[in-house]
């Protein structure tokens, strides 16, 4: 397993998550035994948005003793306590779910407690007028909520609580489908989306990505847009390479599922290329580098993707971002003009003009 640092805390994330939107459907035993094969797999953040309130005391009697090796994901607005899942701005009602899930998880507190699934402007409203939000804010002074997190599926609402400076994790919905107008999520243009990425990059606020296969459609020749299935290697790798990323949540229902999600450590960089998305790139996107790196190797050694990554950060005024790429043991000068990365590129971005206007804008 591969780990990332929150910017905001020192916790070290596992690229690879658990959510648990399915996993609900099985009995205590499976779901106690799925949740141990993840943590002895190196997963240590898990996601407890789920379907089923089942979920809880079955994580709770898995991580016990354990407690430690898991971040733990929970959502203020998800209400369980009727027995199933449904979504709540009451004050009172989302303090009630809390203790419950709490007393269920065995544990008393909450590594990220996230602003639950707000996609409308009057959710958010809503969310501030009852006193949920100052809830949250109140139990991390107390130091029960360690970090505070957002769901949502807009970039719009994203932006607009990213004003507030009190995240510390984004958990997004990342696929090509949606980055690239496909499906009912898709919301925002690919230009806003890509920027909220770069936003999260800039400001230290990590994403954790919710439906990277878009609940398999995209594993599905039949179902996918692309009239050809992705596989589950090529879709982590796509949320992975965006910026701010530090972890995929994958929402497997058993251990195989979960065991298909983690052959993406083994998997070569040929079988995590996901280049075949160029074929649903719209006219917006075309010319633009999405870092997949498919113009790889360089013959003169240059990392093509994380130059273009750093460039992009940097004209949104990541100062670090220079910095970082200033550090760089090969940057765009080091271009030869070979033409081999503008005849790989699936998108058509034009990489050997594109190095010398980097070079010219860093100086190197």
């Amino acid at each position: 397993m591969k780990y990332r640092k929150l910017s905001h805390g020192e916790e070290q994330i596992s690229i690879i998550g658990m959510g648990a939107s399915v996993i609900g459907e099985q009995p205590d035993k499976k779901i106690i035994e799925m949740v141990q094969f993840a943590l002895d797999a190196g997963i240590n953040y898990f996601d407890l948005a789920g379907g089923h309130a089942s979920i809880f005391p079955a994580y709770g009697r898995a991580l016990e003793g354990r407690r430690k090796e898991a971040m733990l994901q929970v959502h203020f607005g998800a209400n369980y306590v009727t027995g199933e899942y449904g979504w709540t701005t009451n004050l009172s009602t989302v303090k009630k779910s809390i203790d419950w899930q709490l007393k269920n998880l065995r544990t008393d507190y909450i590594d990220f407690g996230f602003i639950h699934c707000l996609d409308e402007e009057t959710d958010l409203i809503t969310y501030e007028r009852n006193g949920v939000l100052r809830f949250i804010m109140d139990l991390k002074a107390q130091g029960v909520v360690k970090h505070i997190g957002l769901s949502t599926h807009a970039p719009e609402l994203a932006n607009r609580v990213l004003d507030k400076n009190i995240l510390d994790m984004l958990m997004f919905s990342i696929n090509p489908m949606y980055d690239y107008g496909q499906g009912d999520f898709a919301i925002g243009s690919d230009g806003e989306r890509q920027k909220l990425y770069g936003r999260c990059e800039k400001e230290g606020v990590g994403i954790s990505v919710m439906k990277p296969f878009n609940a398999g459609q995209l594993l599905d020749a039949k179902k996918s847009p692309f009239h050809q299935a992705l596989t589950t290697a090529q879709c982590i790798q796509y949320a992975l390479d965006k910026p701010g990323v530090l972890t995929v949540l994958g929402g497997p229902g058993n251990v195989k599922q979960l065991k298909e999600i983690l052959s993406y450590l083994d998997a070569s960089e040929e079988e995590r290329d996901y280049s075949i998305i160029s074929t649903l790139t719209p006219d917006e996107s075309v010319g633009k580098c999405v870092y997949c790196k498919h113009c790889h190797p360089c013959p003169a050694g240059l990392d093509i993707g994380l130059i273009n990554k750093y460039y992009d950060l940097a004209l949104l005024g990541d100062t670090l971002a220079k910095e970082h790429y200033l550090t760089l043991e090969k940057t765009a000068s080091d271009c030869i003009a070979c033409g081999h990365c503008n005849k790989r590129c699936p998108f058509k971005v034009l990489q050997m003009e594109q190095m010398e206007e980097i070079r010219k804008y860093f100086g190197k």
